[in-house]
């Protein structure tokens, strides 16, 4: 046997072993649990059809806001050396690690209609965040938009600047060379980048019951669906969480194979 392929200690194979169960009986468990000759009427269900076009609108529309916004964000973060830059990025990263029910609660603070901001929104444009569809949006938006930063600054760290030096010598101007050069350049990185903030923003819950509510047909997404019927279906809960966890199987699924494992 080669030194360069030593046999793995059978320690770490069998605590390896050991984490690895402990992420799929929950998963078989829930499999074997399912009534899969009533799962396509558990998810047919208006109330189900309802949260899942909600869930894919609000979330499409989070992911949106966030390429939108994260972009430049991150574009400033890795490039422009400002006052501060590692408190801005801690700030915006924060919602990686805050409970997203204390997030929740500052989107209240923030954008209730007690709160001036809220109140002045209110008032001046007849818009209300809270207990609406739109404030689902807001929700996501706040929890997804860190992945989304954390993955496109990474891609811009990794880019050889030179790249943009020579554009830049060539006459290009900074939005010419960020859209001709940097942007096809970091592609990968904002496509998964923007997968995992879809992700995210679609299995979102704490943050979006606090600030958005959990109305059937209004504000109720997959998350919140799950968490009423387990209350009083426990068949339709299995089904609707069977529908997300394959949802995110093929998000990693897609990620694995594309961006996160390098050859």
């Amino acid at each position: 046997m080669s030194r360069g392929r030593r046999r793995p200690p059978v320690a770490a194979l069998a605590a390896a072993a050991v984490a690895v169960a402990f992420f799929a009986l929950p998963l078989v468990g829930l499999l074997q649990r399912a009534d899969w000759r009533a799962l396509p009427d558990d998810l047919t269900r208006p109330a189900a059809l309802d949260a899942m076009r909600l869930s894919l609108v609000a979330s499409l529309a989070a992911t949106a806001a966030t390429v939108v916004f994260g972009t430049p964000l991150a574009w400033v973060l890795a490039r422009v050396p400002i006052p501060g830059r590692g408190l801005v990025r801690g700030l915006v990263l924060l919602p990686m690690v805050l409970p997203p029910v204390v997030g929740g609660v500052a989107l209240l603070s923030a954008f209730s209609l007690g709160s001036p901001l809220g109140g002045w929104l209110h008032d001046t444009f007849g818009l209300q965040l809270t207990y609406r569809p739109a404030g689902v949006v807001v929700a996501e938006t706040f929890v997804a938009m860190p992945f989304y930063v954390i993955t496109v600054e990474a891609g811009l760290r990794s880019l050889d600047p030179r790249f943009e030096e020579v554009a830049a010598g060539l006459g290009a101007g900074p939005v010419t060379t960020f859209r001709r050069v940097t942007l096809p350049m970091i592609a990968p990185s904002v496509a998964a980048g923007a997968v995992l903030a879809w992700a995210r923003a679609l299995g979102e819950f704490g943050a979006t019951i606090t600030f958005a509510g959990n109305i059937v047909g209004r504000t109720q997404t997959l998350p919140l669906a799950v968490y009423q019927r387990l209350e009083s279906d426990r068949d339709a809960a299995v089904a609707l969480s069977l529908l997300l966890l394959g949802v995110s199987f093929a998000v990693l699924a897609g990620l694995g194979d594309r961006w996160l494992v390098r050859r």
